[in-house]
């Protein structure tokens, strides 16, 4: 009877707020359990992905491959990477080896997402090491058009996040313009027209890791040839190798190497005189005057019929946007709304403005959480709180204390001084 009683005591003290509590605390204990489940679920997943890289069944890889793809654009896994990096860099390396044209275009892919993923540290640098040679091999052995388009970006993003160097940058560089400009190779006879698309692809990716070059010294004589077959690019009948083109153009402009005699980046005077006594000064002064006559020509044109309006309109909005970077020397500012919690993404230089066509293109669906997540776009690109996010509930209470605050500071302030007029003013009438 006793311990009934003591029983129906206790069960009195219990009231309704203790079992809200530990309501409150198995749902909140359920949530973490289902979490991490679903992160163990994630990686074991990943991990029979890695497995049957190793497989002899190519659709097998493919298979495992376009798992991994999904998995490194829909989230950034740089604590799974940590230790495993060299093992998927291995297998993605043999896939666009020996693998079939999707095979390789997907571990091209991969390869690329592996290296954004990892960052800009020594794990990048081993992974560009490792990778370029490769990729460069893959860029000339092979006439594929979808491969090339992925080899070429690829070798772009392992070398722009991975390289230390300009020494490093440019043999990816070499690589990449050989495809763009096959007579700058050594196998010119062997060498076809490229098809618009993979030529497009080819200008942009170079351009992107042509950004990394700003910080160095540049001798504009180095890019002669450059500047002249991106001029003839204006004229080409695909209108995404003129757009591919002019944006490489606009980065020539900003890195000083089309306006010398403006440029911050260079000390003419330090320049080598035979340089200048050959004429290199008049002839990118010519260059410029062509070129800024073609953006004029651009920026206006008609479109016919069946003309696609939409990329009509990014070419002629793209060039007049080079025409007043020119006249004014400021770029265009691009704002994206990345969440409330990361606000805005904003790109005002060319330099950033390509890096972000590029990264938008490359991670495709996966640039959202990558812009969110990853340290690397961070470093890139400036992010600012965006002003039109509501405050939480929270934050609002702090924005009106603090506005109280200072509102009850003034009022006493104001009422300091007025004491302290009006006693001088009695002062002087005593006196």
């Amino acid at each position: 009877m006793g311990k009934s009683q003591r029983r129906k005591a206790g069960g009195d003290q219990f009231d309704s707020s203790d079992a809200d509590s530990v309501s409150s605390i198995s749902t909140g204990l359920l949530e973490l359990a289902n979490d991490t489940e679903c992160l163990n679920s994630q990686e074991f997943e990943l991990e029979k992905y890695i497995d049957d890289l190793y497989e002899k069944r190519g659709s097998t890889r493919e298979k495992a491959l376009s798992g991994l793809v999904d998995a490194f654009e829909g989230h950034v896994l740089f604590k799974f990477v940590e230790n495993k990096f060299i093992t998927l860099l291995n297998q993605y390396i043999n896939s666009i080896k020996r693998g079939s044209t999707k095979e390789a275009c997907l571990a091209s892919r991969a390869i690329g997402l592996l290296a954004i993923t990892v960052g800009a540290e020594n794990n990048a640098h081993e992974i560009m090491e490792e990778s370029v040679s490769h990729l460069s091999q893959a860029l000339i052995s092979g006439s594929d058009a979808r491969k090339k388009s992925s080899v070429l970006d690829c070798l772009a993003v392992v070398t722009f996040v991975g390289a230390n160097d300009l020494a490093e940058t440019e043999i990816s560089l070499k690589a990449m313009w050989q495809v763009i400009y096959p007579k700058s190779g050594p196998n010119v006879g062997l060498v076809k027209k490229l098809p618009s698309t993979v030529l497009a692809v080819a200008i942009s990716a170079w351009s992107f890791l042509l950004t990394t070059i700003s910080g160095w010294r540049i001798n504009p004589d180095n890019w002669k040839e450059s500047v002249a077959f991106l001029f003839t690019l204006l004229e080409d009948n695909d209108r995404s190798v003129r757009v591919a083109a002019g944006e490489a153009i606009a980065l020539f402009f900003e890195l000083g190497i089309l306006d010398l005699h403006w440029s911050d980046h260079i000390d003419i005077d330090s320049l080598n005189h035979e340089v200048l006594k050959h004429g290199m000064l008049p002839y990118m002064q010519s260059m410029k005057a062509k070129i800024l006559a073609k953006a004029n020509d651009l920026s206006v044109e008609a479109g016919g019929k069946g003309t696609d309006k939409k990329n009509l309109n990014d070419q002629r909005d793209l060039f007049q946007k080079i025409l007043d970077y020119v006249q004014t020397g400021e770029c265009p500012e691009i704002s994206l709304k990345i969440s409330s919690k990361h606000g805005l993404l904003r790109a005002s230089t060319w330099t950033q403005t390509i890096r972000l066509n590029f990264l938008k293109r490359f991670l495709g669906r996966g640039f959202l959480k990558h812009a969110q997540d990853n340290e690397l776009l961070h470093d890139l690109f400036n992010f600012e709180q965006d002003k039109t996010v509501s405050l939480s509930s929270i934050e609002k209470k702090i924005s009106r204390s603090e506005g109280d605050k200072g509102r009850t500071q003034k009022m006493k302030k104001d009422r300091k001084l007025a004491q302290e007029r009006k006693r001088g003013h009695l002062i002087s009438q005593e006196e």
